[in-house]
């Protein structure tokens, strides 16, 4: 059990709240910068646009599976930081190999394969921190507001990015977000939380890897939510690959006009977030997941 005290646990998960929000609303930021980047100004063709969203989402395929064993055997604080920093580091080098001529789809999809290993490393820790950081009794609360604080960030940013993208242009808002991912790190150091360091013992990774798979997809409830998820990450990469083309080429919308598009996303998250706890309480979470799926 964590030593750290109540008054305390409320603040270190408020400063961890403000990160989240930061990191949100640049990476808000981004969803907009980034097809304007790949679809407009780099006029990529639509296998390269797919390539470029396959990119952001591989590091979460393979290295998943190792992540959580890794994060069991650190500790999740500095993980948090360093996968913040990493994350910052790559984007922005976006914005400096625009500026010297030597950003070029393949670039791009290496830059994002980087980007989205930090990203799988940052979620897990996060996921594992949180609990550290609030009681038991109060997680799914916490991981409601996390949510809330998640999609209102969703709401503003891509309005936000639009409006930016149309006056600076998408490589120096690409710059935006790589700054935010700095000020995560920064509040994330900050964190007062009580993380013993994991005890060092030989432990086989690929046995660690096995045993949690077999774990997952032998479980009654964990196997069919994970099976839903795969669906939902390749058919989501789907439709943002045909979702940029079309908006941005087909239908010619602005940057500005994209990111209202994208607002309403955030819109409907925010909805959806603000009452998960209430729905969760009501008809329980198993059920509110399968609603929400259906929905």
């Amino acid at each position: 059990m964590s030593n750290v005290t109540p008054p305390q646990r409320s603040s270190s998960f408020r400063r961890f709240l403000t990160a989240a929000v930061i990191s949100s609303a640049g990476s808000s930021v981004t969803a907009v910068a980034m097809p304007i980047l790949v679809v407009q100004l780099l006029d990529a063709t639509p296998f390269e646009v797919g390539m470029v969203n396959a990119a952001q989402f591989i590091p979460y395929a393979v290295l998943g599976l190792f992540a959580g064993v890794y994060v069991d055997r650190w500790r999740r604080k500095p993980i948090l930081v360093w996968a913040s920093i990493g994350r910052a580091v790559a984007l922005g080098t976006v914005p400096l190999l625009w500026l010297a001529g030597l950003l070029h789809i393949w670039v791009l999809v290496i830059v994002l394969l980087l980007f989205g290993s930090f990203s799988v490393f940052g979620f897990a820790a996060m996921q594992s921190l949180l609990p550290r950081l609030v009681p038991r009794s109060q997680l799914v609360k916490a991981n409601a507001r996390l949510d809330q604080a998640d999609a209102a960030a969703t709401t503003l940013g891509p309005t936000v990015g639009g409006a930016l993208v149309g006056l600076l242009g998408a490589p120096v808002v690409i710059a935006v977000d790589a700054i935010s991912y700095l000020a995560d790190a920064a509040l994330n150091y900050g964190l007062d939380v009580d993380e013993p360091r994991p005890a060092s013992r030989s432990r086989n990774l690929m046995n660690e890897v096995r045993e949690g798979l077999r774990f997952t997809y032998r479980h009654r409830t964990l196997n069919p939510l994970a099976i839903s998820t795969h669906v939902w990450f390749l058919a989501n990469g789907a439709a943002l690959t045909v979702l940029s083309l079309f908006a941005l080429r087909s239908l010619g919308f602005s940057a500005y006009t994209y990111g209202l598009l994208l607002t309403t996303f955030g819109v409907a998250s925010l909805l959806g977030a603000s009452s998960a706890h209430a729905i969760g309480t009501r008809i329980g979470s198993g059920r509110a997941v399968i609603l929400a799926r259906t929905l």
